[in-house]
């Protein structure tokens, strides 16, 4: 959020026709063996014209065992040389192509996903493997005559806002990337990381609605916590305050269910989260039944004429609009009901979702068209539902929406491999949204990570690729168009500098980010005494480890300084679009049947489904 954001080789085995067996070892030192470099002449066998019309016969004369021995030797060890260099050069990593080891991207993965501990609010964990950051925001949800409990979940960005929207989307994303790559993440080391990360948010995210009376007919939901407009007072935004020294009062934004869009999006949350805990049986159903129970009133038709988007009222978000201004609802809705299908298995929610596909397709703002990120998840959606086409498909009445989902994400690939549609830096980075000041990174990193996705369903499917207007694509175009992205975030580009801190030689060292740019020296320090650090030219006192910046702008342009959060400033939504993209790429150590480091679960996300037929096109 800114701050107003080879072929196959032959090889053949050959037996002299001749047949003539070598001599024994008493008789070595007086062999011959002569090449005739010139014709010989010859009244006997070997006088027989050969079949073929230039052809001559060779031998070598050998006097001496020892130059033999010599000869073998400095041979052998001449054609050892050559191997060993051809070996080095193959090893030895190349200049512009370091960063796509998987060494690496583990490395990158583990700091993205520490960027998520800098940002925790609430009661903070004591086993943290971040030093800087310490428990705030106790009192959050006390405000005025409002007393809910709404401690905890993740500050938004470089400053102490909490923004519901923003963060469900986070937590319904990294969920899906543990879904489908566990075995990956599994294999670094890092699934218990990111559970605990999710479990963080969702734990957060029950929080955010109540009922106002028993039946549970008439929910609260709570869709910021911190201000930004209170001009009168202390507040998030014009004070730079670490978190912990924290002494103003903290607004709470507070909407009904009529704000589908927020709604949508924690409902998808809670469902995709209990899929991650779904070895955790009463933490996996009590997310399923409150996102359930959400559904149900969000979806009821007695509400669908009083539908809004949760930022055009102003009670629920005025203040969320400059930065988290949402364009529409359906799609959330249908999003929601994909992940609530894939969590208990109930058709009825996947009739909703193929129902109401056509309608979420039409809510796209156009400037959004083929961009995934935290206002627009029709992108997404399709890949999801193409995902259930392929390897569990129900068939009739659904069919007609699943089979358009298949025709919209070839079309996707197809924009993202364009040249001609797309803009592009001169560096290869893809610019889709150019009017857009600022974003570009993770809008990049959520393409990455889609295309790297549908490349891995088709490996399973073992499709060569897909079709354009003017051609087609291949997987390996894919996963080429992917890993560019990755690359260039995390160093290949014109600057030669990573855009995630900590990762490489060369980074952002002025994060905009209160809590990175405050030493933490054990001093309190004022609303009107922290502002010398954000004024201050030094680089910030605790590195903001895995944080992805704002980047670049489409001229390849980007200014280190962290009074200018269009380039600086990262959030927890493009972070989430990271580790979705470095796990994604991440090559993985179990081998697919088809000989591609996968990783990925194919059947693992219809666990709940028993109801349809296992087919696959």
């Amino acid at each position: 959020m800114a701050e107003s954001s080879s072929a196959a080789g032959r090889f053949y085995h050959t037996i002299s026709e001749a047949g003539r067996v070598l001599p024994s070892a008493s008789r070595w030192n007086s062999v011959e063996i002569d090449f005739r470099l010139v014709p010989q002449l010859s009244n006997g066998y070997d006088s027989i014209p050969s079949p073929y019309s230039k052809s001559y016969d060779y031998e070598l004369v050998i006097t001496d065992k020892k130059y033999l021995k010599r000869f073998l030797y400095i041979s052998l060890s001449t054609a050892f040389l050559i191997l060993a260099l051809i070996l080095l050069l193959h090893f030895v990593p190349h200049k512009n192509s370091h960063h796509n080891s998987s060494n690496n991207l583990t490395l990158a993965v583990n700091h993205a996903l520490t960027f998520f501990d800098v940002q925790k609010s609430g009661n903070y964990p004591s086993n943290s493997p971040v030093k800087f950051r310490g428990s705030s925001g106790l009192q959050d949800g006390k405000w005025k005559n409002l007393h809910a409990d709404l401690v905890g979940g993740f500050y938004d960005s470089g400053n102490n806002i909490k923004f519901t929207f923003p963060t469900a989307y986070t937590i319904t994303l990294l969920s899906w990337s543990v879904i489908e790559y566990h075995k990956k993440y599994e294999e670094l080391g890092e699934v218990e990381h990111v559970k605990d990360i999710i479990r963080w948010g969702s734990q957060y995210l029950l929080k955010v609605f109540v009922y106002r009376n028993a039946t549970g007919s008439s929910p609260i939901l709570y869709s910021q916590v911190g201000s930004s407009n209170d001009t009168m007072n202390e507040n998030d935004i014009s004070c730079w305050q670490r978190p912990e020294d924290m002494k103003y009062n903290r607004g709470v934004s507070v909407c009904d269910v009529t704000a589908s869009d927020l709604a949508g999006e924690i409902i998808a949350s809670l469902a995709a989260a209990s899929l991650v805990f779904k070895q955790e049986n009463e933490y996996s159903a009590s997310l399923v039944k409150a996102a359930e129970k959400l559904y149900e009133v969000a979806t009821n038709e007695t509400h669908s004429d009083k539908q809004v988007v949760y930022t055009s009222v102003d009670r629920c978000g005025m203040e969320a609009r400059q930065f988290y201004n949402s364009t529409g609802f359906k799609d959330e809705l249908v999003w929601a009901g994909i992940w609530l299908f894939l969590a208990t298995g109930n058709t009825s929610y996947l009739e909703y979702a193929t129902g109401n596909f056509n309608a979420a397709a039409d809510d796209q703002a156009i400037s959004d068209k083929g961009i995934f990120y935290w206002n627009n998840k029709f992108p997404a959606i399709v890949l999801l539902l193409t995902r259930i086409r392929f390897f569990h498909d129900p068939g009739f009445p659904y069919e007609h929406a699943l089979g358009s989902s298949s025709n919209v994400i070839e079309q996707l690939m197809c924009f993202y491999l364009s040249h001609e549609t797309l803009n592009r830096t001169q560096g290869g980075l893809i610019f889709l949204k150019p009017d857009d000041y600022g974003g570009a990174l993770q809008f990049a990193a959520t393409a990455s990570f889609l295309s790297k996705l549908y490349s891995d369903y088709l490996s399973l499917l073992q499709r060569s690729g897909g079709s354009c207007g003017n051609g087609g694509f291949s997987r390996a175009m894919l996963r080429r168009f992917a890993m560019s992205q990755i690359n260039y975030i995390l160093g290949e580009n014109p600057k030669k500098m990573s855009y995630v801190v900590g990762f490489g030689d060369k980074y952002p060292t002025h994060v905009h980010h209160r809590s990175a740019s405050i030493p933490w020296d054990g001093r309190l320090y004022s609303c009107s005494e922290g502002h010398k650090w954000l004024s201050s030219k030094d680089p910030n006192p605790n590195t903001l480890l895995g944080a992805m910046v704002t980047g670049p702008d489409q001229f390849e342009n980007f200014i280190d300084e962290r009074d200018k959060p269009w380039f600086t400033q990262p959030s927890i939504a493009s972070n989430a679009g990271l580790v979705a993209a470095l796990i994604a790429l991440h090559e993985s150590s179990s081998h697919h049947s088809s000989g591609f480091n996968l990783g990925i679960d194919q059947t693992g996300i219809f666990e709940k489904v028993h109801v349809l037929p296992s087919t696959v096109p």
